[in-house]
């Protein structure tokens, strides 16, 4: 197989293919900024700056992250969160009780979810020992019914990015759908894949605004792909599905730039304090290389260690019951005072 041969029409649920999308009132008329009267969409006309409807394709905040990325405003869809974005490719390729997709424990948990959400089998191919890819399972494990492949790279929660050149093999043989959830690369050396998308036309990049923006609250996700699968997503979205509150502090942040880089080189110094100092505690017995704003480390007691460091008022994350995974912690870098407390803690025990 190779993506010389991707057909996105195969893809598509049949439903999708003659579903006409919802027009609601912003979208029949789009604003040039002229000063109108409106009386189309049945609004309280009180003004409180947010009486009015939201602009359902968010084409402002699209803008500037188009000429960030360097991609065209077509190549984006916004979505309540990374989640929306994913649920909406499983509701747009997805036939329920039919399809499956694959994914590559231990990596992020909503993808199982999800599958399970729309009734998706889910083929779990586990990474290697080095927490990459076995491409070779992989491609063993699809079928003609497989849909999609999940890559998280940096992967949560190992923390590594997986090698461009297993990405590309994956990419190049296989003729659905491929995601790379990219939330933690900004705190990664590596390039985002969103340069790619017009090189493969089945992969799909997918970033946030909860992680190295600090924006976890407003639930601002960004799909980057081609036309075509935008095009798809843009039938099935919520007419209105990010809030014009969520609009206003995403285009804040995103504007502001040199606050972002400043916040993610303190991340990134803070890091590698951190790991320096896990290396000289005595129940850490691994500590797991990582290119995100977290690190897993192998303890001698997960459980243990995981209950003591509550009673001190610190709550991380037990990664014991993941594949591969067996006594790991996951610590987020949080901030100097907070890592600090962290460490020492860690030293009492």
């Amino acid at each position: 197989m190779n993506t010389t041969k991707f057909d996105i029409q195969r893809l598509i649920r049949n439903n999708v293919k003659g579903l006409k999308p919802y027009s609601s009132a912003r979208d029949e008329y789009v604003s040039d900024g002229s000063e109108m009267v409106f009386l189309d969409a049945n609004e309280n006309p009180y003004e409180n700056g947010v009486n009015r409807y939201p602009d359902p394709q968010q084409r402002t905040l699209k803008t500037v992250l188009a000429e960030q990325k360097g991609v065209d405003i077509k190549n984006i869809l916004l979505g309540n969160g990374s989640d929306e974005v994913l649920d909406l490719l499983f509701r747009a390729f997805c036939e329920p009780k039919e399809d499956n997709v694959i994914t590559l424990p231990p990596t992020y948990g909503m993808y199982k979810v999800l599958a399970n959400i729309n009734n998706i089998e889910e083929r779990e191919v586990i990474l290697n020992s080095d927490f990459e890819p076995d491409t070779g399972k992989i491609l063993k494990a699809i079928d003609a019914r497989t849909k999609i492949i999940f890559l998280c790279s940096p992967n949560n929660p190992t923390g590594n990015s997986f090698s461009d050149q297993r990405i590309i093999e994956i990419v190049r043989s296989f003729e659905g759908l491929v995601v790379i959830d990219e939330a933690y690369i900004d705190f990664s050396s590596q390039k985002s894949w969103i340069h790619s998308i017009k090189e493969f036309p089945n992969l799909i990049v997918t970033h946030t605004l909860s992680k190295a923006y600090g924006m976890a609250g407003i639930r601002l996700g960004i799909c980057y792909a081609s036309p075509e699968i935008i095009g798809v997503l843009n039938k099935i979205k919520p007419p209105y599905n990010v809030n014009e509150l969520t609009q206003q502090r995403a285009l804040q942040k995103v504007s502001d730039q040199e606050t972002v880089k400043k916040e993610v080189t303190t991340i990134l110094e803070e890091r590698v304090k951190v790991i320096e100092a896990l290396s000289e505690i005595s129940c850490i017995q691994h500590i797991y290389k990582t290119d995100a704003n977290f690190v897993l480390v192998k303890v001698d007691d997960a459980t243990l260690r995981y209950n003591q460091l509550l009673d001190n008022g610190i709550v991380i994350r037990n990664r014991h019951t993941q594949p591969l995974c067996e006594n790991t912690l996951r610590f987020t870098i949080g901030s100097p005072v907070e890592n600090k407390k962290l460490i020492h803690t860690l030293q009492s025990l």
